[in-house]
This record gives structure tokens, sequence and C-alpha cells, in this order.
């Protein structure tokens, strides 16, 4: 009997492949050789009766009643216990190998799979069904003396294994009488033997990892959830160009059965701008830099003329929209889509995005490559652009595909933009440029105040002259347009929690969408709320909501987009950038100081 798809999912990765792992160590997701790739293992997304053996890599204990799970602390290795009912069991060890060798970052499209006996005699099998052409392909098998190679439709793929090859190739079951290793990637010859390989690899990466944590700038609170939550978002990191993915999955709904089946495998400048933010305040600014080399190239393609909201992780400007009928869905909810059609959208605030993301690169002197007087000339052509485009209606950034509006939020964020810029102008000197972007700063913020502001709702509105309510709007004392003790500003939390929130938990926005009315909510946007509610002196209640919202997190510390408040089910993609970064914030702003203690 095939057990339900869910989101209790462990992710693995080394910034240049990942997968996820079920609760039964079954490879359900992974895309290779890079995350927006055709996936090797699709059975996530074409489970309407269950997780399917083809498009999986499971190594099963027989007769299995338990499992266990969990993470090697600090570290993104993924430890699976199965046990059956005769006083069996067996332990799986998942990761991708990520260190220094020779100086340089050792990142291969490998997985690691470790194999063990913990007491009795257990009997296990391995099933490996890798599928290409998202499942329509069923690839050749060649067998070799230690391996075996599918021939998929981007290159072959080799599992090299000291496990019994024929058991392997025919799924047999058979007794584990020693440890086991099973190291699926490139169709290459290993120069040593395949236990010494694993064990070293395993070695190496756990000591990258612990090193990579224990570098990190943690609260005296909390600290566990932000190191999971902090590797999370290194691994979304594609390491190669500096892309930050904003999730690794494609087509989980939003709801079930909404229709809301979105491709979030690329980078959208907004997103990864939070993630950068998120990661700085821990004082791991190495991510950054990967991500300014990235949003550096984005800038100057540009040229000064209009940015897309998202790009593939190797600066593809074209992700064509497109539906894969044969696959069924997460859950059988289909439709499963590929690409995204927001590549085609005017989304004004990836301005304000762009300036946020960069400004810190001219005042860190710990970056190896600081920000200097050209590539502020680079940064002023995109405040330019969000100058001219502050009072146009765009999509807003929930890409709303049907109705443009001008939006608060894009309106706030060329605000952001202009005022970053005059910041910088002062960094060099410039006294007449941060005059200008001065005085458009705070047109910008004139006409916010004015305009942006509901009597009716007594709030802050989505649109400019409207009155629906948005949860965007609470990003105004995050970016520092208000002070968050403004009347103006603690009227719109009350008013955004009376209209949008569900016990610790908040929706987008109210007015209906493409779609309808959201059913879930958003998980990024509890977090705003949180940052909101500390920021105005109401830190029980954010402490409170913020317990809740950790509470929502799955058994490994993971979130996806958005949560059902009906039953704290996880819906939308995983694991969620966005919703991770709120882990980090809510726990950075609310944690009692280091001083308390020592």
């Amino acid at each position: 009997m095939t057990r339900p798809a869910s989101l209790e999912l462990g992710l693995i990765g080394n910034c240049a492949i990942s997968a996820l792992v079920d609760r039964q160590a079954c490879i359900v997701w992974c895309c290779l050789p890079r995350f927006d790739s055709d996936p090797v293992f699709h059975a996530l997304i074409d489970s309407p009766e269950g997780i399917p053996a083809d498009g999986a890599f499971s190594i099963e204990i027989e007769d299995l009643v338990r499992s266990e799970q969990a993470y090697d602390e600090g570290t993104a290795i993924l430890r699976t216990r199965l046990f059956n009912g005769h006083g069996d069991a067996i332990e799986i060890v998942d990761f991708a190998p990520r260190f220094f060798n020779r100086g340089r970052s050792f990142r291969p499209a490998l997985l690691v799979r470790r194999v063990r006996a913990l007491q009795g005699h257990p009997r296990v099998r391995v099933r490996l069904r890798p599928r290409g052409d998202w499942g329509r392909t069923v690839p050749p098998v060649a067998r070799g003396s230690h391996h075996l190679c599918y021939a998929m439709p981007h290159g072959n793929l080799r599992l090299t294994t000291d496990a019994p090859v024929i058991y392997v190739h025919d799924e047999t079951w058979f007794s584990l009488a020693e440890p086991l290793n099973l190291l699926l990637g490139p169709d290459e010859t290993l120069e040593r033997g395949v236990g010494e390989v694993a064990r070293g690899f395993e070695e190496q990466t756990a000591l990258y990892w612990r090193g990579w944590t224990r570098s990190l700038a943690l609260p005296l609170e909390w600290q566990d959830a932000v190191i999971r939550a902090a590797i999370t978002l290194k691994l979304c990191l594609y390491e190669e160009t500096g892309a930050i993915v904003a999730a690794m999955t494609t087509s989980i709904p939003e709801a079930p059965n909404s229709q809301r089946n979105w491709d979030y495998r690329y980078c959208w400048l907004r997103d990864a701008f939070f993630v950068v933010r998120a990661l700085n305040s821990l004082s791991e600014v190495a991510t950054m830099e990967e991500y300014l080399r990235w949003l550096h190239n984005v800038v100057r393609d540009a040229k000064g003329g209009h940015i897309q909201p998202l790009y593939g992780v190797g600066l593809e400007k074209q992700m064509p929209e497109r539906q894969l009928d044969h696959l069924r869905g997460y859950r059988g909810m289909a439709p499963v889509r590929v690409g995204n059609q927001a590549h085609e959208h005017v989304q004004h605030d990836v301005y304000g995005n762009v300036v946020l993301g960069a400004s810190q690169s001219f005042f860190d002197k710990r970056l190896f490559r600081g920000a200097d007087a050209s590539d502020f000339a680079l940064l002023e052509a995109v405040g330019e652009r969000a100058w001219a485009v502050h009072d146009q209606p765009d999509a807003g950034m929930w890409e709303l595909r049907t109705r443009a509006r001008v939006h608060t939020s894009s309106a706030l964020m060329s605000w952001a933009a202009c005022d970053r810029l005059a910041k910088i102008a002062t960094r060099f000197g410039l006294g007449e440029r941060h005059s200008m972007w001065r005085t458009r700063a705070d047109a910008i913020r004139e006409r916010i105040l004015r305009e942006g502001w509901s009597d009716k709702r007594k709030a802050f509105a989505e649109s400019l002259g409207g009155h629906d309510l948005d949860a965007s709007v609470l990003l105004m004392a995050e970016v520092g347009f208000l002070d968050p003790q403004d009347a103006r500003f603690i009227a719109t939390v009350d008013a955004l929690e009376t209209s949008l929130c569900d016990g610790p938990y908040m929706r987008r926005y109210e007015a209906a969408d493409d779609f309808g009315r959201p059913e879930t909510s958003f998980n990024i946007c509890a977090f705003w709320r949180i940052d909101a509610l500390a920021r105005i002196g109401r830190k029980a209640q954010a402490r409170e909501i913020f317990e809740a919202m950790l509470a929502a997190r799955n058994s490994l510390g993971l979130l996806s987009e958005d949560t059902d408040p009906r039953n704290g089910e996880l819906w939308g993609n995983f694991p969620q950038t966005y919703s991770m970064v709120g882990v980090i914030n809510g726990a950075v702003r609310l944690s009692a100081p280091w001083d308390t203690v020592i």
C-alpha cells in the first residue's frame, strides 16, 4: 500500500543540486543537473494514489512499522531510521557533498546514500527508478560490475555502489549484512573504493557545514530553528551563478484543488533580496556576495531599461509557462506547470528590490569586492526606472494576472530605491545626487501617505486610492518608510489583524483574484505581522504568534509557502525561501539579548 504524498520532507543539497527526501527515506523529487532542470525523480508531483515507485529512489526495510528522521546538528546531512515489527532497524544517511578542495568549492552533481543496520538482521530493498522528460521516458539501463548506468535525456546517470548490483537492478529483497553506499551522479569512475569515497565525503561535508554554522551570529533564543532556516536558505543558492531560487519545487498547490500551481524554481529579485537581508542579519555575507555577482549581470544587461521580476538561474530571460497534462499532480491536484508567466509581468517593486539588495555592498568593509562609484552609476539607472514608474499600474508583488493597479507596495519599493540612492550618494560625497534622490524619495513618500491611506478602512490600502487591504503594507516599517509608532501604522496593523488573520496565520489580501479569494494563509505575511507587532511594542503577542508559526513547520523545521489555518497542513512550493526568511527575522527581532545570560 502506497503512502500519501505530503510535505513532511527533508532537503539535502550542496548549492548545485538538491533533493527532497520523505520520512521513509524515499527521494521523491530531484532535478539534475541544476535546480530548474528536468527532474530525475518526480514522484512528488505525480501522486494521486500516493508516492509511486516510478520517478523515485527508495531504500526500504521489510515490514516497516515506523520511522524517525533528523538532520545531523548544524549540517545539511539527513539521517532516517526505519524500524520493522521484528526488532530490525536500519539507518540511511543522505547528503550531497560540499566542502573546499584545493582552494575551490567542491559541489558535484552527486547524491550520496549510506545504509547500515542498527539492530537485528534486516532485509532491505533498493528501488531506483529515474525518469526523463518529465516522467515520459524510462531510461535504458546498462549494468557494470559495481554500477548501473541510466541513459537519461540530459546525459548518462551512474549509480556506483558496493551493494550487489543485481539486487539493485532487479529490486530484490536481501539481507543487510554490512554497510552499503550508493552514489548517484555523473557517469564517471571513482578513483577509490565507493565506501572510502562515501565516508570521506560525509566527513568533509559535515566539517564544512559545522564550520559554516559556527560562523553565524545567532540570536540567544530559537537557535536550532535559525540554524535550520539559514542552512535551508543557503541550499537555495545556485552558487555557480549566484542566483537564489524561491523554492525547489513546481506545482505544489497553494490550497487543495485550487489550480494555484506554479513553478518556483527560478530567481525572483524580490525573494532573493529578503534572503540576503535575513542571512546578513546573522553576519553571513558570502551569500550576498554571490547574489550581487548575479544581480550585477542582470542590471548591466538591462542597460537602464526594464528589469524582469524573475530570471532563470543562468540569467535566462524566457521561462515560457506550459502545462504537462500527462502528470497528475501532487495528490492528483493538477495542473503541473513548467516555466512561469510572471517573467513577462510588469512588477515595479523590482527596482527597489535591486537597489535594496545592492545597497549594503557600498558600506560593508568585509566584502572582497565592495561597490564603487561605477556601481553607483549603474544603480542610478535602476533608480531612474523606479522614479519613472512609481505612480504607474502594475501586477504587484502578488503577481496578479488579470488586474493592474498602482500598488502601494510597488510605490513603497520605488521610494526605497530613491531613499537608498540618496544615502549612497552621501557615501561618495555627491551632494547634488543626494539632493536629487532625496527630493524624489520625499515626493513618493508624500504621495503614498496621501493616496495610500484609506479613511474608510483606517489603514494603508493595497493600492493608491483603493480601499482593499493587503499584508504587504506591513513592509513600511521594515524598509524604514514609516516610524512604527506612527498612529497610522498602528491602525493599519489593527485593521489587517481584523480582516486578514486566522489566529496566528495571515492571508495576503482580502480581494478576490484570478482564482477567487485565497483559502490558505501565506506564511511570510504572518512573519511580517510578527515583526510589526514587535516594532510597535506588542512583543508578548508577537512571541505567541512566532511560537505558533514555529509549531507549523514540518518535523524537520522546514516551511512551505502556505498553511491551512483549519488544520495546520502545509501547502505551496517547498521549501519556501520567503517562509524560512521569516523564521530568522522573527527570532532576531524577538530574542532576548545575549547579555541577559553572559
